[in-house]
Protein backbone atom coordinates (compact mmCIF):
# COMPACT_ATOMS: atom_id res chain seq x y z
CA UNK A 1 0.00 0.00 0.00
CA UNK A 2 1.90 3.80 -0.57
CA UNK A 3 2.95 5.19 1.97
CA UNK A 4 0.64 8.35 2.41
CA UNK A 5 3.14 9.61 5.00
CA UNK A 6 6.15 10.64 2.33
CA UNK A 7 5.41 14.20 0.99
CA UNK A 8 6.54 13.18 -2.50
CA UNK A 9 3.60 10.35 -2.30
CA UNK A 10 1.02 12.72 -0.25
CA UNK A 11 -2.79 11.41 -1.04
CA UNK A 12 -5.48 12.63 0.08
CA UNK A 13 -8.46 10.10 1.16
CA UNK A 14 -10.69 8.93 -1.32
CA UNK A 15 -14.03 9.11 0.65
CA UNK A 16 -15.56 12.32 0.55
CA UNK A 17 -18.50 14.45 -0.09
CA UNK A 18 -19.14 14.90 -3.52
CA UNK A 19 -21.22 17.39 -5.99
CA UNK A 20 -23.34 15.32 -8.71
CA UNK A 21 -25.17 16.83 -11.25
CA UNK A 22 -27.73 14.78 -13.45
CA UNK A 23 -29.46 16.22 -17.03
CA UNK A 24 -30.93 14.55 -19.92
CA UNK A 25 -28.93 14.27 -23.10
CA UNK A 26 -30.13 17.28 -25.74
CA UNK A 27 -29.72 14.98 -28.62
CA UNK A 28 -31.55 11.77 -26.91
CA UNK A 29 -34.61 11.75 -24.25
CA UNK A 30 -33.40 7.90 -23.91
CA UNK A 31 -29.75 8.99 -22.55
CA UNK A 32 -29.42 10.09 -19.31
CA UNK A 33 -25.68 11.53 -17.88
CA UNK A 34 -24.59 11.46 -14.49
CA UNK A 35 -21.41 13.84 -13.88
CA UNK A 36 -18.90 14.45 -10.67
CA UNK A 37 -19.19 17.87 -10.28
CA UNK A 38 -16.33 18.02 -7.74
CA UNK A 39 -14.06 15.69 -9.91
CA UNK A 40 -14.79 17.63 -12.81
CA UNK A 41 -14.13 21.21 -11.31
CA UNK A 42 -10.56 19.87 -9.62
CA UNK A 43 -7.81 21.35 -11.31
CA UNK A 44 -6.31 17.88 -11.50
CA UNK A 45 -3.90 17.57 -15.07
CA UNK A 46 -1.57 14.35 -16.21
CA UNK A 47 2.16 15.37 -14.66
CA UNK A 48 3.99 12.10 -16.40
CA UNK A 49 7.76 13.81 -17.08
CA UNK A 50 7.11 16.25 -14.36
CA UNK A 51 7.13 14.56 -10.53
CA UNK A 52 4.62 11.62 -11.54
CA UNK A 53 5.88 9.11 -9.59
CA UNK A 54 4.16 5.85 -11.11
CA UNK A 55 2.22 3.20 -10.25
CA UNK A 56 5.30 0.81 -9.44
CA UNK A 57 7.68 1.44 -7.24
CA UNK A 58 11.15 2.35 -8.58
CA UNK A 59 9.63 2.84 -11.99
CA UNK A 60 8.73 6.39 -12.19
CA UNK A 61 9.73 6.96 -15.76
CA UNK A 62 6.78 4.26 -16.49
CA UNK A 63 4.16 6.79 -15.14
CA UNK A 64 0.53 4.52 -15.64
CA UNK A 65 2.06 2.54 -18.27
CA UNK A 66 3.69 -0.46 -16.29
CA UNK A 67 0.67 -3.02 -16.70
CA UNK A 68 0.41 -2.44 -20.50
CA UNK A 69 -3.38 -1.74 -21.46
CA UNK A 70 -6.45 -3.55 -21.29
CA UNK A 71 -8.34 -2.88 -24.91
CA UNK A 72 -12.15 -2.20 -23.98
CA UNK A 73 -12.86 -4.53 -27.56
CA UNK A 74 -11.92 -6.08 -30.59
CA UNK A 75 -12.51 -2.36 -32.04
CA UNK A 76 -9.97 -1.02 -29.67
CA UNK A 77 -7.14 -3.25 -30.35
CA UNK A 78 -7.80 -3.08 -34.07
CA UNK A 79 -7.57 0.66 -34.31
CA UNK A 80 -4.25 0.27 -32.00
CA UNK A 81 -2.80 -2.28 -34.47
CA UNK A 82 -3.77 0.17 -37.57
CA UNK A 83 -1.82 3.49 -36.01
CA UNK A 84 1.20 1.06 -34.03
CA UNK A 85 1.79 -0.14 -38.52
CA UNK A 86 3.10 3.79 -39.49
CA UNK A 87 5.38 3.66 -36.18
CA UNK A 88 9.09 4.29 -37.54
CA UNK A 89 12.12 2.34 -35.64
CA UNK A 90 13.68 5.49 -35.01
CA UNK A 91 10.36 6.98 -32.78
CA UNK A 92 9.39 3.89 -31.21
CA UNK A 93 12.23 1.99 -29.15
CA UNK A 94 10.55 -1.62 -28.76
CA UNK A 95 9.54 -1.45 -32.64
CA UNK A 96 11.47 -4.77 -33.00
CA UNK A 97 9.56 -6.61 -30.05
CA UNK A 98 6.83 -5.09 -31.20
CA UNK A 99 6.80 -6.29 -35.06
CA UNK A 100 8.21 -9.70 -34.33
CA UNK A 101 5.84 -11.05 -31.12
CA UNK A 102 3.13 -8.79 -31.80
CA UNK A 103 1.99 -5.68 -30.46
CA UNK A 104 -0.59 -7.57 -27.57
CA UNK A 105 -1.00 -10.55 -25.40
CA UNK A 106 -3.54 -12.60 -23.56
CA UNK A 107 -4.17 -11.74 -20.02
CA UNK A 108 -6.46 -11.81 -17.47
CA UNK A 109 -9.38 -9.35 -16.29
CA UNK A 110 -11.59 -9.39 -13.67
CA UNK A 111 -11.06 -12.99 -14.27
CA UNK A 112 -11.95 -13.49 -17.29
CA UNK A 113 -9.39 -13.82 -20.53
CA UNK A 114 -8.50 -10.37 -21.79
CA UNK A 115 -6.23 -9.21 -24.34
CA UNK A 116 -3.73 -5.87 -23.51
CA UNK A 117 -1.03 -3.96 -24.88
CA UNK A 118 2.29 -6.32 -24.90
CA UNK A 119 4.99 -5.61 -22.07
CA UNK A 120 8.37 -5.29 -22.67
CA UNK A 121 11.26 -5.06 -19.63
CA UNK A 122 8.13 -4.22 -17.37
CA UNK A 123 5.88 -2.29 -19.08
CA UNK A 124 3.71 -1.32 -22.09
CA UNK A 125 5.60 -2.12 -25.41
CA UNK A 126 5.06 1.19 -26.94
CA UNK A 127 7.04 3.31 -23.81
CA UNK A 128 10.02 4.58 -24.90
CA UNK A 129 11.95 5.10 -21.84
CA UNK A 130 14.50 7.78 -21.04
CA UNK A 131 17.14 8.13 -23.09
CA UNK A 132 15.71 7.38 -25.98
CA UNK A 133 16.83 8.80 -28.77
CA UNK A 134 13.27 8.98 -30.39
CA UNK A 135 12.32 10.77 -27.70
CA UNK A 136 10.53 9.46 -24.61
CA UNK A 137 6.94 8.37 -23.31
CA UNK A 138 3.72 7.09 -25.40
CA UNK A 139 5.14 6.07 -28.80
CA UNK A 140 1.10 6.12 -29.88
CA UNK A 141 0.35 9.81 -28.37
CA UNK A 142 4.10 11.06 -30.04
CA UNK A 143 2.71 9.74 -33.62
CA UNK A 144 -0.77 11.77 -33.07
CA UNK A 145 0.99 14.56 -32.04
CA UNK A 146 3.11 14.83 -35.25
CA UNK A 147 0.76 13.65 -37.64
CA UNK A 148 -2.11 16.54 -36.09
CA UNK A 149 -4.44 14.34 -34.47
CA UNK A 150 -5.38 14.21 -30.79
CA UNK A 151 -3.67 11.21 -29.00
CA UNK A 152 -7.07 9.78 -28.31
CA UNK A 153 -7.50 8.71 -31.50
CA UNK A 154 -4.31 6.57 -31.56
CA UNK A 155 -4.07 5.23 -28.18
CA UNK A 156 -6.21 2.28 -26.58
CA UNK A 157 -9.65 3.40 -25.27
CA UNK A 158 -7.82 3.32 -21.43
CA UNK A 159 -4.98 5.14 -22.23
CA UNK A 160 -6.89 8.62 -23.32
CA UNK A 161 -10.33 7.91 -21.03
CA UNK A 162 -7.61 7.62 -17.81
CA UNK A 163 -8.02 8.89 -15.48
CA UNK A 164 -12.09 10.12 -16.32
CA UNK A 165 -14.47 7.01 -15.74
CA UNK A 166 -17.48 6.27 -17.86
CA UNK A 167 -20.07 3.73 -16.41
CA UNK A 168 -23.33 3.10 -18.43
CA UNK A 169 -26.42 1.25 -17.51
CA UNK A 170 -30.05 0.52 -18.32
CA UNK A 171 -32.16 1.85 -15.42
CA UNK A 172 -36.05 0.93 -15.51
CA UNK A 173 -37.89 3.62 -13.90
CA UNK A 174 -40.91 3.25 -11.89
CA UNK A 175 -43.46 4.67 -14.90
CA UNK A 176 -41.37 1.20 -16.60
CA UNK A 177 -39.75 2.96 -19.29
CA UNK A 178 -35.80 2.76 -19.96
CA UNK A 179 -33.23 5.08 -19.94
CA UNK A 180 -29.33 4.54 -20.42
CA UNK A 181 -27.51 6.57 -17.59
CA UNK A 182 -24.04 7.47 -18.16
CA UNK A 183 -22.01 7.83 -15.25
CA UNK A 184 -18.82 10.40 -15.56
CA UNK A 185 -16.06 10.47 -12.39
CA UNK A 186 -12.65 9.95 -11.12
CA UNK A 187 -10.99 6.88 -12.19
CA UNK A 188 -9.93 6.41 -8.56
CA UNK A 189 -7.98 3.61 -7.07
CA UNK A 190 -10.85 1.48 -6.78
CA UNK A 191 -11.49 1.91 -10.25
CA UNK A 192 -8.60 -0.44 -10.50
CA UNK A 193 -9.98 -3.34 -8.72
CA UNK A 194 -8.73 -5.21 -5.39
CA UNK A 195 -5.42 -4.19 -6.75
CA UNK A 196 -5.78 -0.77 -6.71
CA UNK A 197 -4.87 -0.48 -2.92
CA UNK A 198 -1.22 -1.44 -3.82
CA UNK A 199 -0.62 1.05 -6.39
CA UNK A 200 2.55 2.48 -5.47
CA UNK A 201 0.94 6.21 -5.90
CA UNK A 202 -2.39 7.32 -8.09
CA UNK A 203 -2.42 10.64 -9.61
CA UNK A 204 -6.37 11.80 -9.22
CA UNK A 205 -5.88 11.53 -5.13
CA UNK A 206 -2.77 13.20 -5.16
CA UNK A 207 -2.30 17.06 -4.86
CA UNK A 208 0.78 17.40 -6.64
CA UNK A 209 -1.29 16.39 -9.83
CA UNK A 210 -4.36 19.11 -8.92
CA UNK A 211 -1.82 21.94 -10.66
CA UNK A 212 -3.58 22.43 -13.88
CA UNK A 213 -4.24 26.04 -15.46
CA UNK A 214 -8.09 25.08 -16.22
CA UNK A 215 -10.56 22.66 -14.53
CA UNK A 216 -10.48 19.33 -15.64
CA UNK A 217 -14.24 19.08 -17.74
CA UNK A 218 -12.26 22.13 -19.80
CA UNK A 219 -8.71 20.10 -20.17
CA UNK A 220 -10.59 16.97 -20.87
CA UNK A 221 -13.15 18.95 -23.24
CA UNK A 222 -12.11 16.23 -26.50
CA UNK A 223 -11.90 13.10 -24.43
CA UNK A 224 -15.86 13.69 -22.49
CA UNK A 225 -16.80 14.79 -25.86
CA UNK A 226 -15.76 11.27 -27.71
CA UNK A 227 -17.56 9.38 -24.13
CA UNK A 228 -20.88 11.63 -24.64
CA UNK A 229 -21.23 13.35 -27.78
CA UNK A 230 -21.29 17.19 -28.43
CA UNK A 231 -24.72 17.89 -27.42
CA UNK A 232 -24.16 16.13 -24.29
CA UNK A 233 -20.80 17.43 -23.74
CA UNK A 234 -21.82 21.10 -24.52
CA UNK A 235 -24.60 20.88 -22.10
CA UNK A 236 -22.06 19.53 -19.50
CA UNK A 237 -20.02 22.48 -20.16
CA UNK A 238 -22.89 24.87 -20.06
CA UNK A 239 -23.56 24.02 -16.27
CA UNK A 240 -20.10 23.08 -15.18
CA UNK A 241 -19.74 26.57 -16.40
CA UNK A 242 -22.79 28.17 -14.13
CA UNK A 243 -21.53 25.96 -10.81
CA UNK A 244 -18.14 26.72 -11.30
CA UNK A 245 -19.17 30.26 -10.70
CA UNK A 246 -20.87 28.80 -7.32
CA UNK A 247 -19.77 26.79 -4.11
CA UNK A 248 -19.61 23.43 -5.60
CA UNK A 249 -17.45 21.21 -3.36
CA UNK A 250 -13.89 21.36 -3.99
CA UNK A 251 -11.58 18.20 -4.48
CA UNK A 252 -9.91 17.69 -1.40
CA UNK A 253 -6.36 17.17 -3.58
CA UNK A 254 -7.63 20.77 -5.25
CA UNK A 255 -8.31 22.58 -2.11
CA UNK A 256 -4.65 21.47 -0.69
CA UNK A 257 -2.71 21.96 -3.77
CA UNK A 258 -4.05 25.62 -3.47
CA UNK A 259 -3.00 26.12 0.48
Amino acid sequence: MTDLGMPALREVGIDFAREWIEFPDPADPGHIVRADLTWLLSSWTCIYGRGCQGVVEGREDDGCCSHGAFYSDEDDERRTERFAAKLKRKSWQHADEGRRLGISEEDELEGEPARRTRRVDGACVFLNRPGFSGGEGCALHALALREGLHPLETKPDVCWQLPVRRSQEEVERPDETKVLVSTIGEFDRRGWGPGGADLHWWCTSSPAAHVGAEPLYLSYGPELTALLGQPAYDELLRLCALRSAGSALAHPATAESRS
